[in-house]
């Protein structure tokens, strides 16, 4: 299992617009409609990946924890799902009803979504203000497989609390980790390091 770090998307970037079906309700999503006053999160996730199975239930208590919040969030698996079967709607629409995950899941089948965030490992974070401007990118927390550190979602709360509280975010921001975006074959974008 290769590690891979997130790219750090420059701050400030408006959000890439997309438009994904939601896994579990077949509901369109875009990102002004998944948006709330504040802002917007966007999770890239999968199903197989050791690291988000490491903190998909933090990510769940997230999603509860922020549900009547005035952030909104979306999560987007864009794996191959035809070489990784375990990452297909079918799938990714299981494991939100089972982790009980009450934001929309969506599938990129094309990969133009992470292609559009320059999204590179599961999970990878992006955050957006109230004029959908990204104010946060970066990991969870410190908490890895196998490292023993407290899975707190600590350094993507902070942001989210700071959003919701009109503050700045941490301008210190550490790196996503994860397993790389199984690109399609041939379909690899130039930032991709894997």
């Amino acid at each position: 299992m290769t590690l891979v770090n997130s790219t750090m998307l420059e701050l400030g970037t408006l959000a890439p617009q997309f438009e994904l079906t939601d896994e579990v309700s077949g509901q369109a999503i875009t990102p002004d409609a998944a948006a709330k006053a504040k802002g917007l999160l966007v999770m890239f996730i999968c199903k197989h990946c050791p690291y988000v199975k490491h903190v998909q239930d933090e990510l769940a208590r997230i999603g509860n924890d922020y549900a009547e919040k005035d952030i909104g969030i979306v999560a987007i698996s864009s794996n191959d799902a035809q070489a990784y079967p375990e990452d297909s709607p079918a799938n990714l629409q299981a494991m939100a009803r089972d982790l009980g995950f009450t934001f929309p899941v969506c599938h990129d089948e094309t990969q133009q979504v992470a292609k559009a965030y320059t999204a590179a490992c599961t999970p990878d974070f992006f955050l957006f203000d109230a004029d959908m401007k990204l104010v946060y990118r970066g990991q969870l927390d410190d908490s890895r497989p196998g490292n023993d550190k407290p899975l707190t979602g600590k350094d993507l709360r902070a942001a989210l609390d700071a959003v919701l509280a009109g503050k700045p975010v941490a301008a210190e921001q550490r790196p996503s980790a994860g397993c790389n975006i199984k690109w399609k074959p041939g379909k690899e974008p130039p930032y991709f390091t894997g």
